[in-house]
């Protein structure tokens, strides 16, 4: 005897508990805009628990350049070393955000994605709190700030592969890196967020910044656990990549238990029955690579902004004055919101040109004279410092929300996994992965670079975007001969017509 439909898909409880208030259920594209509207919410909930770090900065370790005494800051970070140790910090967090991605990738393409989103939400928020509970416990011991930040890392690693898969299993290719750009601005809305909320908080204490997003991802967490439908199967619908098509046509859902196949498991079952490629076949799929080692530099630049752009702004003259720390935090903000606009353009110019290379490299190329204006000119006045802020949060954020979202995606449902869209995960998990092992080794090479000046940490911030666009010649060269081999067939079909017009006539 077969199990009913809904327990065998996973159906989310508080979908159950809407549809009986309702009497009927929502149709497709109510559902797809719930899964954008929680998947954003979820994200943005993780990267508000990263920004905390970044705003405390200059409260733990005041006036580091100047060598702050014992008497200021908050032991064991207010010394000399200071500066080091909280690039340590950062470095064991995202160490550990990047070790566990690979594992929690292949456990997205294994397990129920809602469940396991879930789980890793709860778990950020209490380590996160935990974290900020050592200035109510008045701990000074660095073992316990570095522990703290190492678990919340590995539960923080179950969120990006998961939310892409989920977003993978209902939208198809077309228009794939305009609608993933307008999606990730998740993790912009999250820095600004979590950095308006640790800020507005820390007069009280630099424990409250971690304790408020810390209880607002356990929300969200309790929020995806009833809600959200990880696979269309879950709540009834076919699966788009078993049909074949980019899009979900409403002449194939819901799906009929009784006419379907017993052997099509993962079209039926969706979140209860899994299938998934091993790392090392992921890896094969052509271009995982390239974007991978790419996004190794992108997330070196990026994250070195996101961790230390509002302590670099608290120890530079600007105007004539040196910012607060509340003030520095809100400013910085001022990157992510750049950041947004970036995702959203660099996912509309992929879609348009159909070259997701030529776009990440363009974007990288112009990234490094944005930042050597910013560097050199930010100092001027607060207008020029917020306005080329902007342009190059635009710059370095497009590549990067481009490569862990639309690119993932893409590489995730390649054709040559024959339509198992359960790599999905696991692909996104070896690229965003690779690329968090560069967003871990730039804040740490921050911390020591920046007690010898802050003109070889913009040096090592260029280099890094260099690179990242040199990673891709390979796969540009690659769509520009497409693109010149579809040209060049164009002309032969259009100059081979005339000849046929003429004889016709």
């Amino acid at each position: 005897m077969s199990l009913p439909s809904e327990a065998m898909r996973g159906t989310p409880p508080g979908i159950l508990l809407i549809r009986a208030l309702r009497g009927k259920d929502w149709n497709l594209r109510t559902y797809r805009y719930m899964v954008l509207l929680i998947t954003f919410m979820a994200y943005a909930c993780y990267h508000a628990t990263r920004k905390p770090t970044g705003i405390v900065k200059s409260v733990l370790c005041p006036d580091a350049h100047k060598h702050a005494t014992e008497a200021q800051g908050w032991s064991p970070f207010n010394g000399p070393e200071g500066p080091s140790r909280l690039g340590e910090i950062d470095v064991a967090f995202l160490a550990c955000y990047s070790l566990g991605m690979y594992v929690a990738g292949h456990l997205g393409d294994t397990l129920d994605l809602r469940l396991f989103l879930t789980t890793g939400m709860m778990g950020s928020g209490i380590f996160v709190a935990l974290f900020g509970m050592g200035f109510f416990w008045d701990v000074h011991e660095f073992w316990f700030y570095l522990s703290m930040q190492m678990v919340a890392g590995l539960f923080q690693a179950t969120g990006w592969p998961s939310v892409v898969a989920v977003i993978g299993n209902w939208f198809g290719k077309r228009k794939r890196g305009l609608i993933m750009g307008i999606w990730n601005a998740h993790t912009s809305v999250g820095n600004i967020s979590g950095s308006l909320l640790a800020a507005s908080v820390l007069d009280h204490g630099w424990g409250w910044s971690f304790m408020v997003p810390g209880a607002l991802i356990v929300f969200g967490g309790i929020v995806v656990y009833l809600f959200l439908a990880a696979y269309p199967e879950d709540v009834g619908f076919a699966t788009i990549h078993s049909v074949g098509s980019d899009v979900m046509p409403e002449s194939l859902v819901p799906v009929d238990d009784e006419e379907a196949p017993e052997g099509k498991c993962a079209q039926r079952q969706g979140s209860m029955c899994r299938r998934s490629i091993g790392l090392a076949e992921a890896c094969m799929i052509p271009g995982v690579i390239p974007f991978a080692l790419c996004l190794f530099f992108a997330k070196l630049v990026a994250y070195t902004f996101l961790y230390w752009l509002p302590f670099y702004l608290t120890q530079t003259e600007i105007g004539g004055e040196y910012l607060s720390v509340k003030a520095a935090g809100n400013i910085s903000t001022m990157f992510d919101l750049g950041g947004i606009f970036g995702g959203i353009l660099a996912g509309y110019l992929s879609d348009k040109l159909d070259a997701r290379a030529i776009t990440a490299a363009s974007f990288m190329y112009a990234a490094i004279p944005s930042m050597l204006l910013y560097r050199c000119y930010g100092s001027v006045s607060m207008t020029i410092n917020i306005a080329l802020m902007a342009l190059t949060g635009l710059l370095v954020n497009g590549p990067y929300a481009l490569i862990t979202t639309a690119v993932s995606a893409d590489l995730g449902t390649h054709s040559s996994l024959r339509g198992d869209s359960r790599a999905l995960a696991t692909v996104t998990a070896i690229i965003d992965g690779t690329g968090s092992v560069g967003a871990a080794l730039g804040p740490l090479l921050t911390g020591f670079i920046s007690t010898r000046g802050w003109n070889e940490v913009f040096l090592m911030l260029t280099i890094g975007a260099f690179i990242a666009g040199i990673l891709l010649t390979r796969l540009v060269i690659a769509e520009i001969a497409e693109k010149s081999g579809q040209n060049l067939y164009r002309e032969q079909q259009n100059s081979g017509a005339q000849p046929l017009l003429q004889e016709q006539r």
